[in-house]
Order: C-alpha cells, then structure tokens, then sequence
C-alpha cells in the first residue's frame, strides 16, 4: 500500500489515496501506522476517498484507533495532497468529514501548496451538542474540578469537542497527568479535546493541547480555532488572533456577522512511502 506521511504545524498523519488503494480495517491500521517505534509514527490516518457531496472525502482516525469527526491541520494537508498529486486542478476545494462539508482555499507558490485557509464552519456552543453533560445555554468560564483541583473552562465545539482552559503558564503544566482527567472528565459523555492556552496580549496565544485518543500533540487546527472563540468570548482577544502552538502558528479568524470561522497555516509533505504486511 503506498501512502504519503505529511503534517501542519508538526500534527502529523499518514495519508492514503483511496481512490486507488484499499483499506479494510482503518481503526486497525491506524493504531498501526501510528506507533511511532513499530509503525510509520503519526497522529493517526487519514483516508482520501470519493465524495457524492463534494469533490472529496476525508475519513480520519486518531492514534489509537478511534474516528475523528474533523482535523483542521489534517484537512489542509488534504488539499495539498490532492492538488500536487494531480487530483484535482482547483484552487477551491469541498472537502466532506465527519462535522460537515469544508470548503477550502489552497495558497499556490511555484506549483505546490504552501498554506491553505479553511473554512471551519461556526462554533458550537449549546452543551448538548458539544456534547457536555451539562443543562442551561452557554458553558463559558465555568468552573470544573479536575482531580484535586478547579479550572475555570470554556466548553465548545468546533467539529470536535473541546474544553479551553486559560492558564499563567502554558510550559510549567504536566500534561501527562492532567490531559487524561480532562479527556476521560464524566462531563464530557464522548471525551474532548483540551486546550490550555496562555493569553500573550490581545492578538496573540500560546496553546498547548491534549487531544482524545493521541495524548499530547504539536498542533490542532480545531483546538486554536476553538482557543479564539473562547479567547474572544472571555475578553482576552478580538475576533481574530495568531495561535502559536509547538509545532508552528496558525491564523484564526471569527467573523461574527457570518457566524463563520477561518483558518490559515501550511501544509507540509514529508515522504512518500509503501507499506508492506500490517495485515493488507
């Protein structure tokens, strides 16, 4: 099987083209591909795949194996996929997933993709869509506690659940001990995705984030989309904002009026490969 390891700001996927390949068992071969002693090493897979409401389909899944409903660093690598490898010739692009339809706009320098914006569609912020197990309209700058301990979170979701957390100092938290009681919190009925982010001034953020089945990641696309709603929500920010994460920045921006959120970062092909036993 060939496939194509690529990564936006570092949030690295194995990438097959399954227009031409066939994959029986992706849960299965992402938990393998993923391993990053035994396997290829990434965050997870994604599937490149027909659409009949777009011009293609992106089918993801995460490091130990579980769906993903959307990946804004792995959505852009999907348009550079299939742009410079000759799929498609447009510069605009429907890409379908599991949150919905996303239409992005790929950024061309000496014929290949440099960075994409993506369409992320609006926040979601009513609890039971989330989903929180949490009543009332709004679940913003709540408090929760997490072990011993009480944060003040901002509950949303952009494609995935996400629980945004404002802290002094992003490099002193010990993400392998609290990542986890976030992720497997009872309020959150299907896990979420944590962003804990340090507020630099008013158009700038630091993000560290653990995500639902693959721990502690360099980026995620929906995680700083969803750090600015929660950013500009709670005052720290306005409608827009660099996000700078371990792996790279991305450029988020809230347009209100059209209750639509954009994001803009690279996209970033690493080697072409072949896969050989795994069970294929």
């Amino acid at each position: 099987m060939k496939f194509t390891k690529m990564q936006g700001c570092g949030n690295d996927y194995v990438y097959v083209n399954c227009f031409e390949e066939t994959v029986s068992d992706r849960p299965g071969l992402s938990i393998r591909v993923s391993d990053r002693h035994f396997g290829i090493g990434s965050d997870g897979l994604v599937c490149i795949c027909p659409s009949d409401a777009a011009d293609f389909k992106m089918d993801m899944y995460n490091a130990d194996g579980s769906s993903a409903q959307m990946c804004g660093n792995g959505i852009r690598c999907v348009g550079k996929y299939v742009f410079d490898k000759g799929l498609t010739d447009k510069t605009t692009l429907r890409i379908e997933t599991a949150s919905g339809i996303k239409t992005l706009g790929l950024n061309i320098e000496d014929g290949t993709v440099k960075t994409v914006r993506v369409e992320m569609g609006s926040p979601e912020l009513r609890p039971q869509y989330i989903p929180i197990a949490e009543h009332g309209r709004r679940f913003i700058n709540r408090s929760v506690i997490v072990g011993d301990e009480a944060y003040f979170v901002t509950a949303l979701a952009v494609g995935n659940p996400h629980a945004v957390v404002f802290v002094p100092d992003t490099d002193a938290l010990d993400l392998k001990t609290l990542g986890p009681r976030f992720e497997n919190h009872p309020l959150f009925p299907e896990r979420v995705n944590t962003e804990f982010v340090q507020v630099l001034d008013k158009h700038t953020l630091k993000m560290r984030v653990w995500e639902r089945g693959s721990g502690e990641t360099l980026a995620c696309g929906t995680g700083a989309t969803a750090a600015l709603v929660a950013a500009a929500l709670n005052g720290h920010t306005g409608d827009s904002a660099t996000v700078r994460l371990l792996g790279g920045e991305l450029f988020i921006v809230w347009d209100r009026a059209g209750s639509t959120l954009y994001m803009t970062g690279p996209a970033v092909t690493v080697f072409d490969g072949e896969l050989y036993g795994y069970g294929l």
